[in-house]
């Protein structure tokens, strides 16, 4: 990569940025996603490598930045260090026995570590609307607050993943009938209840 970005290198790879790179970094990791789902190991092995690519391209670029430049040894040495901060029952004499203990302490850490003030901090909100609902529920949630969702179905606490899907399947077919963009519609409704959250979140600093 870095002869390749280099005076002599490749014309492509020296015209690109962090920006036009963007739309390769989510192709490349589709692509494991659809991998992975095939169960395809020698694909898995590709698609990773392709991820890593895209890995070393940007911090290779970093390099060359005036401003607060970084390569690929500070990428890895900064989530090593990561790891372990965030893994004190490991690394450390915190105790954690179950999963439920262990995300608790790594959202714990990660708020101090990143001085949210919110739940919705961190959050990327370009994501697609299903992911971006999930992880803002999931905040609101993890923070303590009680803010209902309106329009709940009523279902069945025994409920499996796959009927889960199958009954989400069938709303979104039903909303496309009706002329109804469900990615936009739903983006709209995690926006409006990012709303709830921030004056939830106004009115308990004003107390």
């Amino acid at each position: 990569m870095d002869r390749l970005r280099s005076p002599g290198g490749c014309p492509w790879d020296a015209e690109q940025t962090h920006e036009t790179l963007l739309k390769y970094l989510l192709e490349e990791s589709y692509e494991f996603i659809d991998a992975v789902e095939k169960g395809d190991r020698v694909e898995m092995r590709e698609e990773l490598g392709d991820v890593l690519l895209q890995v070393f391209f940007h911090a290779r670029m970093a390099e060359e930045s005036g401003n607060q430049p970084f390569g690929i040894e500070d990428v890895a040495e900064g989530v090593a260090d990561k790891l372990i901060r965030r893994h004190p029952h490991v690394f450390g004499d915190v105790v954690a026995t179950t999963s439920a203990d262990v995300l608790e302490n790594w959202e714990a850490i990660k708020k101090e570590e990143k001085g949210r003030t919110s739940a919705t901090d961190g959050v990327p909100m370009g994501q697609p609307a299903l992911p971006l609902a999930a992880k803002v529920l999931y905040r609101a949630e993890k923070y303590g607050y009680e803010i209902p969702v309106e329009h709940q179905a009523n279902l069945d606490a025994h409920l499996s993943q796959e009927s889960a899907g199958r009954l989400l399947l069938g709303l979104i077919d039903q909303i496309q009938a009706l002329g109804i963009d469900p990615e936009a519609a739903l983006r709209a409704a995690t926006q409006e209840y990012i709303a709830k959250i921030h004056a939830h979140e106004a009115n308990s600093v004003t107390r």
